[in-house]
């Protein structure tokens, strides 16, 4: 399965420390080879992978992964995910 990040994910993981950025690509890379998990709430067409305290935001379709947002905290995540309220 092909990964593309999306231009605000590429920034999320340039912002990250080396440790927190490793782990974060592994739970990518697990996402590619095992979709899908548990799809975020309100009715949105993501999904979202937990990572520590983090979490990952992401789409698929058969061939392809798209990571839509990478969130180092879940005050982060929970601030974005509000805003489609």
């Amino acid at each position: 399965m092909e990964i593309r990040l999306f231009e605000q994910a590429e920034e999320d993981l340039d912002r990250m420390e080396n440790a927190i950025y490793d782990l974060f690509n592994k739970h990518i890379e697990k996402i590619a080879q095992m979709p899908p998990r548990r799809h975020l709430k309100f009715g949105l067409p993501f999904n979202v992978e937990e990572v520590g305290q983090g979490r990952i935001i992401f789409q698929y379709n058969s061939d392809t992964l798209y990571i839509i947002r990478c969130f180092t905290s879940h005050k982060e995540y929970e601030k974005w995910y509000k805003s489609f309220k």
